[in-house]
Formats: C-alpha cells, structure tokens, sequence
C-alpha cells in the first residue's frame, strides 16, 4: 500500500503557488485590496446599507482573481476535459482545498465566498452525470461559460434535513397554451442569489411527504414573475448572500428541468457528496493553519522569562489536534481516492457514510482548532488583528450547512448498522 502522493499532484501544488505568487498576491497588496484580508475584512466586504450583501468592488476583485486563474488553467481544473477542464480527481482536489487553505487568508482561496483559484463547481459534473442530451445541448455552452449562474435552491423556512417533506410544489400548467409548469413554495439560504440568472429549485411533483421519489429538479430563470426575495438573513460572518425567497404563482416552460421528472433528488445528493468531502479537505488545511500559527506564537512568546511552548498545558490541546489532524488526512485521502474508483452516482450508495464522517469530523476540528489558536495568542487572538475569529466564524457554518453534523451521523449510523448502505440488514 503506497501513500505517497502522485507525482502530478505534487507538481501541480507547486505550480499554483508559483502562480499564487506570480499573479495574485500581487493583486491583493494592490490598491489596498489587503483591506478585504486584514482586520477590516468584515467592513471591507459588506455593503451594510445595501441588505447586508457583498460590496461590488469586493466582488470584482474576486471575479479578476477568478479570470486569471482561469486564463491560466487553474479554474476549471475539476471539471470533465469534455466540458473543458483537467478532469482532476477527488483525490487531487482534496489535497489541493487542504494546500490552500493552510495558508494565511487571502485572494488565492477565500472559503467565506466559496471562491478559489481552483474552483468547486458541484454543478458541472452534477449536470454531466443527470442532464440528458437535450439539456446538455440547450444549457450546457452557457454554464460552461459563466454565463448560466445558478443558485442552489433545496431548503425551504420548515424543513431542512428533512428535504423530503418540502413545501414547495409543482403542478402540470398551460398558459398561452404552452404546456409547462406553476410552482408555489418557499425557499431559504439560497446562496448567491443575488448574481445567479437561475435557481434550480427542487419541488415535489408527486408522492408523499417523506418519499424521496416525486421530487422534481426544475431551472427557474431570476428573475422571474413571482419569485421574490423576501430578506437576506444576516449572519455571524458577514456579507451575506443568503436570502429567504418566495414562489407565488412561478410558471415554467414544460423542459424547464434538469434530470428526470420525479427523481430529482439524486442531483441534490450527487452536489451535496463533491462539495462535504472538499469542503472536509479545506476545513481540516484551515485547522493545520490554526494549529501551526498557534504553535509558532507559543515558541515565541515568552511570558515569566520562557516560552509559552514550554508548558504542557499549552502543549497537550495542540497535540491533541494535531494527531487528530494527521488521522482525518488520511481518511480523507483514502476516500477521495475511493470516489475517484467508482461510479458518481454510486457513492450515496456504497460511501456516503465516509464522506459523512470526513465532513463532520473536519468542521468540528476546525471550530476546535480556531478557538485554541484564540486562546494561546490571547488577547490578540480574540481581536481581529489575527485571523482566527474569521476562520471559526466562517466554519462553524458548515456545522450546520451541506447536512447537520447530527444528519451526518445519522447517516454513518445507518451504514454502521445496517439500516442502509451496502451492507443492509435484510430484516
């Protein structure tokens, strides 16, 4: 059993911290962009009299750094060399989500945006794996392109983990004696509202509550008439993009879906599958960069005449971490690795509890490791001058977000006994 990391990923963490160096680090110390990054960060980016949403030139710097990262190749680098990426592997974009965010905040990667040079778009080999050939021949030039933004539009104000007892609803309706669709319904926590020219907005079309057959996928142009964004819910880390949004009377064309009719759901699990275990991978690089930062301010800080290092009591909770640290690295590798081998839409089956375990496991180490750097630093660590409030502000969300820590467990105890997965208990 070799470890060791293919050559090619070494390589490529190399290339993109020359490119980081060469290209971006420039941009952010331009123009005082380091405002966004230093402890006027919070202020920097919102826009308070505007809903609390992202201030525009924070948005602007984030689209240039996204285009040079993509004229040089690094943007797509996950996506299908059919759809014009490098067809990087789950086990390559784990490693390359840990690499970036163990580093200090910056242009390069800012998880709070779900920006990065080496962008996760959920959305591509989503709609490669469900769309059939007609919606890849009339949608997909335009999401390829940048030109499609769409929003992910699954919870609703009463039911979140419990995606299969949405509210919303979808009917059969003519209008101008066009066949199509009425939807009626509410959403909530559709990120990215704002910019996206589409939401795809699950809603039942058949069934029961709880049945996850009879869920629908539809593409719902914005804007559009009845769909209204009722408020943007403010955050604890702030700009938000999160709004709270309502479906009055929304009508469709007929094929304004992506998918089947009725098995909908699919395409939410296949989103929420890629985006827990990079987003696991980022959660643990930010831990190891609160753990080193806090280790090197230990060594060098010197209170009563010697290092604060010298002491167990600083050192016990860093050792704690780290070992958990190493432990989650390889769980993580290995199931990326594991993905990489088998088919898309088969991980919900035969790994979900794995990638549960990665996801929830490195949320709650991050959150762990933040508030211990807060700590040794001290009073500076509480401050904004150091960027551990920001760090545990943005990834105490994902506790929450992409599936409760609770839901995840839930779900590594189905597989662990036997209530699902590949070894179902036939009783």
């Amino acid at each position: 059993m070799d470890f060791a990391l293919p050559e090619e990923i070494s390589d490529y963490l190399a290339e993109l911290d020359a490119f980081i160096e060469s290209d971006i680090a420039p941009l952010q110390a331009a123009d005082d962009n380091q405002r966004f990054f230093d402890h006027r960060r919070e202020h920097a980016r919102t826009d308070w009299d505007n809903q609390g949403l992202p201030r525009e030139e924070w948005e602007d710097l984030l689209g240039e750094a996204r285009r040079r990262a993509d004229a040089a190749g690094h943007l797509r680098y996950a996506w299908p060399k059919a759809m014009g990426g490098k067809a990087g592997s789950n086990l390559a974009m784990a490693v390359i989500r840990e690499h970036l965010a163990n580093k200090p905040l910056g242009l390069h990667n800012d998880l709070q945006t779900e920006h990065s040079i080496v962008g996760n778009n959920p959305f591509v080999l989503m709609f490669q794996s469900f769309a059939t050939p007609e919606q890849r021949a009339r949608d997909e030039a335009a999401l390829t392109s940048g030109e499609m933004r769409v929003a992910f539009g699954l919870t609703e104000p009463n039911h979140g983990s419990d995606a299969t007892f949405m509210e919303t609803r979808a009917v059969r309706e003519d209008r101008d004696g066009r066949p199509g669709w009425r939807i009626d319904g509410a959403k909530m926590w559709i990120t990215g509202m704002h910019k996206a020219t589409h939401m795809m907005c699950f809603a039942r079309t058949s069934g029961k509550d709880g049945e996850a057959r009879g869920i629908t996928c539809f593409v719902v142009p914005n804007p559009t008439p009845g769909l209204v964004i009722e408020e943007y819910m403010w955050t604890f880390n702030m700009p938000t993009d999160h709004p709270r949004l309502s479906l009055n009377g929304v009508w469709i064309p007929e094929d304004s879906y992506w998918g089947e009719i009725d098995r909908g759901l699919g395409l939410g699990q296949s989103f929420v599958h890629q985006n827990r275990i990079r987003q696991a991978a980022s959660s643990l690089g930010a831990a190891v960069f609160c753990i080193n930062e806090a280790v090197d301010y230990a060594r060098a800080r010197k209170p009563f005449g010697k290092p604060l290092a010298d002491n167990q009591a600083i050192q016990w909770p860093l050792v704690e971490l780290h070992t958990q640290a190493q432990m989650l690295r390889l769980l993580i590798r290995e199931t990326a690795w594991k993905m990489d081998r088998m088919d898309h839409k088969a991980v919900e089956h035969e790994l979900s509890d794995r990638v549960s375990m990665c996801n929830y496991w490195a949320n709650r180490l991050c959150c762990e490791a933040a508030d211990r750097a807060m700590q040794v630093h001290g009073g500076m660590g509480y401050s904004r001058h150091t960027p551990f409030e920001h760090i545990y502000r943005h990834h105490r969300r994902y506790r929450i977000t992409e599936g409760a820590e609770e839901i995840q467990m839930r779900k590594v105890a189905a597989f662990l006994f036997g209530f699902m997965g590949p070894n179902r208990r036939r009783d």
